[in-house]
């Protein structure tokens, strides 16, 4: 489980798909201490948990490996990712910890648009689209999960809803890389998610 606030932004070195294409194992650089990252550990990237399948370190800097299935490539925005590629890091919530976010699984939903930026004085507002299966999980003064960040859902609109970025946010993760036309993943809050699931089972019975 993660919180949604992310504690590193790491970089992609390095893609290898395998030959079927079915698997792409990733390296990302990142600042975490090497010793604490054990293999089997998980840590979300851009909101997708991902199990650490070695690391090490080099040329100073610290770097962990991953491997992305054909799941994850077909339903986030990690089909996209290449080298160079910057990624919100997160590791998984330990007991103790401060839960500073919301509860998130690192389980990716889907992908979201960015349908406009508009940088205003103090923040940044993005208005984003999305499928209308995930849509129904939004709600204003919700929360949602988008590339691994934690945010406050503040208008929807049908299929679209809104999000504002403090200047904080925006200088400790890539949202300030967002345009529009940018895609992003989306995990829907899991108390909108099971609440629904209540609602529907008691319409049916």
């Amino acid at each position: 489980m993660f919180t949604g606030i992310v504690t590193d932004v790491g970089e992609i070195e390095s893609v290898k798909p395998t030959a079927q294409g079915q698997l792409h194992r990733l390296r990302i650089l990142c600042r975490y201490d090497q010793k604490t990252i054990a293999d089997g550990a998980s840590i979300a990237c851009n909101g997708v948990c991902l199990t650490v399948v070695a690391s090490g370190v080099a040329g100073g800097r610290t770097w962990f490996d991953v491997d992305a299935a054909a799941e994850t490539l077909g339903m986030t925005t990690a089909r996209h990712w290449g080298a160079g590629t910057r990624l919100n890091l997160e590791r998984a919530l330990k007991i103790g910890d401060e839960l500073g976010g919301h509860i998130v699984a690192g389980h990716a939903d889907g992908i979201a648009t960015i349908v406009m930026r508009d940088d205003l004085p103090d923040m940044a507002r993005f208005e984003l689209r999305t499928t209308r299966e995930l849509a129904r999980f939004t709600a204003p003064k919700g929360s949602v999960t988008l590339d691994g960040v934690s945010l406050t859902v503040n208008t929807v609109q049908d299929v679209a809803f809104s999000v504002l970025i403090i200047p904080h946010t925006l200088s400790v993760t890539t949202l300030s890389e967002w345009r529009a036309g940018s895609e992003v993943n989306i995990e829907v809050d899991l108390m909108a998610r099971y609440a629904a699931r209540l609602s529907e089972m008691g319409a049916s019975s």
